[in-house]
């Protein structure tokens, strides 16, 4: 495919960096941008090389949100916009794990591979979804932050009525829903949506240390299979069985190269060589 609004790279240590490409635009959400950006997740899912992925933006900006021309599009007459929105034309990385994460943005639950979403200015409107389905978020000091869309007349979008309640919790779930408010990225770090803050002079080196980090220490299975574990449960209401099933799966990893090779590296205090994930994706693994 052509990349007309995203970039892609894969460095020596198996980090894959997909950014958003339209700075002069704020990074602004569009069809073509989602196009490209489940295309590069799957390239880089399916990947062996790649052991965790970062997504940013170009420029000074996150994504400011959707596209204002699309906006004024949806404006300006009676539109389907469900009919405008269907994805199934687009690469569908993530799919055939659980049928809760065959939907848009949800699917990164199902992706192999941890994703960091690096945060590294603005963030609003479907963009704070898209970093919310991430697994880890890091923000430079100072971004902002808003969900918009009560500001624009619209309800809270793309699923965050059921996940920022479970990210920062309830309360302040409802203030940044029903306000629409802006808010910084120290506030955010403080309702728990944000794993931390950095300063601008440092924020791409503490995101490349954190992604190297994982890329070198992580087993490869054992990261893809925390994942399933940790948002297959959230789906799941018996924690008793989830801890009968974290057991089995003990026993089970317990028999595998990698737990040899990580319980060698920690003994001779050496980076551990685990094997990278086939290529492709085992559907409900």
């Amino acid at each position: 495919m052509e990349l007309k609004v995203t970039t892609y790279g894969v460095d020596a240590d198996g980090v894959a960096t997909v950014q958003f490409n339209r700075p002069g635009r704020g990074n602004s959400w569009t069809a073509r941008m989602n196009e490209e950006f489940r295309f590069l997740m799957a390239q880089a899912d399916a990947d062996p090389q790649v052991r965790v992925i970062v997504l940013t933006g170009g420029g000074r900006q996150f994504c400011v949100g959707a596209d204002f021309g699309a906006l004024d599009f949806y404006a300006e007459g009676d539109k389907d916009y469900l009919a405008t929105v269907r994805g199934e034309r687009f690469a569908q990385p993530g799919y055939g794990v659980r049928p809760e994460f065959d939907h848009d943005l949800v699917w990164q639950w199902g992706l192999r591979k941890p994703v960091l979403a690096a945060i590294n200015g603005a963030c609003a409107g479907i963009a704070v979804a898209i970093a919310g389905f991430c697994d880890l978020r890091y923000a430079v000091a100072g971004a902002k932050f808003t969900t918009v869309a009560p500001r624009i007349g619209l309800p809270a979008e793309y699923g965050m009525a059921w996940l920022l309640p479970r990210l920062m919790g309830v309360t302040h779930a409802m203030d940044v829903l029903l306000t629409g408010r802006v808010f910084l990225a120290e506030e955010a770090r403080a309702m728990g949506f944000l794993n931390a803050v950095f300063a601008q002079d440092e924020f791409a080196a503490r995101i490349a240390e954190i992604a190297r980090n994982i890329a070198r220490n992580g087993s490869p299975r054992a990261m893809e299979r925390t994942k399933r574990q940790v948002y297959g449960e959230l789906m799941a209401a018996d924690v008793g069985a989830c801890v009968e099933d974290s057991k089995r799966l003990i026993g089970e990893f317990m028999q595998s190269p990698d737990f040899r090779e990580g319980v060698a590296a920690q003994r001779e205090q050496r980076l551990p060589r685990f094997a990278a994930l086939a290529g492709g994706r085992e559907a409900g693994q």
